[in-house]
């Protein structure tokens, strides 16, 4: 399995290829103007920031745990405790 320290240095093409081919899915949430997706690879949380309006994505990164996106999250699912 394929860690975010070995995903992050590659391409976005690559990362997100690598994405669908490793990570488990976990829920999407709507934030600002993006569709975020979640993903469990190994034992890091990933977020693909997908642009409606310009049909790309433009960020891939790890889950940032203390961020006021959380909330969005912790509505729809339960996340470890180690992320609470």
């Amino acid at each position: 399995m394929i860690s975010w320290r070995e995903l992050s240095q590659y391409s976005p093409d690559k990362k997100i290829r690598l994405l669908y081919e490793e990570a488990s899915f976990i829920v999407a949430i709507r934030y600002y103007g993006y569709k975020v997706n979640l993903y469990l690879l190994g034992q890091d949380y990933v977020e693909v920031f997908y642009n409606h309006k310009e049909d790309r994505i433009e960020r891939i990164c790890l889950l940032d745990s203390e961020h006021s996106r959380m909330k969005f999250y912790y509505d729809q699912i339960k996340l470890p405790s180690e992320l609470l």
